[in-house]
């Protein structure tokens, strides 16, 4: 499976296109803004989207999302039930944020730990990652070994728990129990900054390295 980061919105949110060499159709995980820049990579590759992934409620990730759907005739898969209480105070998250007006919807479906979502001929697996947000889900292609972890984790940091809902504890868990077990060559792309791997993080993340929890 291929990808395109597409950075978006004030705040240089990590949206992604992803794609199936095999069949050209494609899926965008995150799409915070900037809708046209979305569909510009979409052009150039040659590609048909076909459906619209969350991760989590937030706006910087969900704010382009309802739009892109409604144009494009797309459903929007994820995130976890958990987190429509985010999307339902998209009008809040719009001022707070000053971001531009953005109404509160409904994903086309919720994800649970365990499902798994299909783009073109590629799976990738869902698992459910609390924390930032309750309702928070990763993607996982275990034949690439390439995870898209929305806010959960970064390149030498973790995702905020100061939001409402959100839990420290909960978000150490996520990472230490439910990321980590995928292995240290595993690559992951956060919803902000540089990708990197679990093996690094496990090395030097000064929230999260193996040595904090010796």
């Amino acid at each position: 499976m291929k990808y395109q980061i597409v950075p978006v919105t004030p705040f240089q949110q990590n949206c992604s296109v992803l794609w199936c060499e095999e069949t050209n159709k494609a899926a965008v995980v995150d799409p915070g803004g900037d809708i046209d820049r979305i569909l510009n990579v979409i052009k150039k590759e040659g590609l048909t989207l076909e459906k619209i992934l969350l991760t989590h409620g937030h706006i910087d990730h969900v704010g382009a999302a309802d739009t892109l759907a409604k144009s494009s005739g797309l459903p929007i898969i994820g995130p976890h039930k958990a987190d429509q209480f985010w999307l339902d105070n998209l009008s809040g998250q719009s001022k707070n944020f000053g971001f531009l007006p953005v109404e509160p919807f409904t994903p086309t479906q919720y994800l649970e730990a365990g499902d798994k979502v299909t783009v073109g001929e590629q799976t990738l697996q869902v698992l459910h990652c609390p924390g930032h947000t309750p309702g928070h889900v990763v993607f996982y292609s275990d034949k690439d070994k390439r995870v898209w972890v929305g806010d959960v984790l970064f390149r030498g940091s973790i995702g905020r728990t100061d939001f409402p809902q959100s839990n420290h504890q909960d978000l150490i868990q996520s990472i230490t129990k439910v990321l980590w077990p995928l292995g240290n060559d595993v690559e992951f792309v956060p919803g902000h900054g540089p990708v990197s791997t679990f093996g690094i993080e496990r090395q030097s993340n000064p929230f999260v390295a193996d040595q904090l929890f010796e």
